[in-house]
C-alpha cells in the first residue's frame, strides 16, 4: 500500500509521540497535541487504514496504537533524507568531540551511551571489543517484561559474535538494521558506524529497542565520523 501524504503526516505524528512516551497513541492524543489540520474523524479513519495496512497495531485492548516494524522503516527513510531530524544540540556535540579528544575510546563509548540513553558497542578491531550502557537498554519500557529481558540477555550474550559479523560484512559508513534484519534480535534496532580501512576496520554502534530515535542516533554517529576521519 502506497501511503498518501495525509497518512504519512499522521503516521509521522504517531512515531514522534511513541518515541517520546513509549506508549500506545490514540487519535485523541494526536488531535490534542499535534496541529495536523485534519478533523478527529479523519484521523481515526486514517489510523484504521494504517492499521489495516500493517503500519500500526493495537498491543492490547486500549484505544491506542503503536508503530510496527514497517512504520519504523518508513521513519528511517524520513530521517535519512532530512538533516534537521539528525540535528544535535551544541552541548551534545561538544561532549562527543571532547570525549574523542582523549586516548580512550572506551570513555567515548560511555559518553555516547549517556547521551543516547541506550547501549553502545565499540569494536576497535576484531580482537578488541567493548560495550557499555546495558542499564540504559534494560530501562527502556518495552524491554522490562520478563520474557523480553530474557531475549535481550541472549542478544547481549552473542553481542561479540554479532558485532564481528557486522564488522566483516557491512559497508563503511553509517548503517541501520531494524527488526527482522537486525542480527541482535527482531525486537531491537541498531545504528552503527563502520570506519577505518580494509583489514583494519573498526565500528561503533548504538543498540536500543525497535522504538529507537534513529535520527538522533545517526546524528551522534555523524559527529563521531567527522571527528575520526579528520
Amino acid at each position: 500500500m502506497e501511503l498518501s501524504p495525509r497518512q504519512i503526516t499522521i503516521l509521522s505524528a504517531i512515531l514522534r509521540e511513541n518515541l517520546k512516551t513509549a506508549l500506545p497513541v490514540s487519535s485523541g492524543v494526536l488531535v490534542e497535541k499535534y496541529d495536523l489540520g485534519f478533523s478527529p474523524a479523519t484521523v481515526r479513519n486514517e489510523m484504521m487504514a494504517l492499521e489495516e495496512a500493517g503500519y500500526i497495531f493495537q498491543p492490547h485492548t486500549s484505544s491506542g496504537r503503536i508503530p510496527a516494524e514497517s512504520a519504523w522503516r518508513l521513519w528511517l527513510d524520513i530521517v535519512s533524507d532530512n538533516a534537521s531530524e539528525r540535528k544535535l544540540s551544541s552541548a551534545e556535540k561538544n561532549i562527543i568531540c571532547e570525549s574523542l579528544s582523549g586516548d580512550s575510546l572506551k570513555l567515548s563509548a560511555k559518553a555516547l551511551a549517556e547521551i543516547s540513553n541506550l547501549a553502545v558497542y565499540w569494536a576497535f578491531n576484531k580482537r578488541d571489543f567493548y560495550y557499555t550502557g546495558l542499564a540504559n537498554l534494560f530501562s527502556q519500557p518495552e524491554l522490562k517484561h520478563l520474557e523480553t529481558v530474557y531475549d535481550v540477555s541472549l542478544a547481549i550474550d552473542k553481542m561479540e559474535e554479532v558485532v564481528e559479523g557486522l564488522l566483516e560484512n557491512s559497508e563503511f559508513g553509517i548503517n541501520t538494521l531494524i527488526g527482522e534484519d537486525n542480527p541482535f534480535g527482531p525486537f531491537l534496532g541498531t545504528t552503527f558506524l563502520k570506519y577505518g580501512q580494509k583489514n583494519r576496520e573498526a565500528m561503533v554502534g548504538i543498540l536500543g529497542p525497535l522504538r529507537l530515535d534513529y535520527g538522533r542516533a545517526m546524528g551522534l554517529l555523524e559527529i563521531i565520523s567527522e571527528k575520526i576521519n579528520k
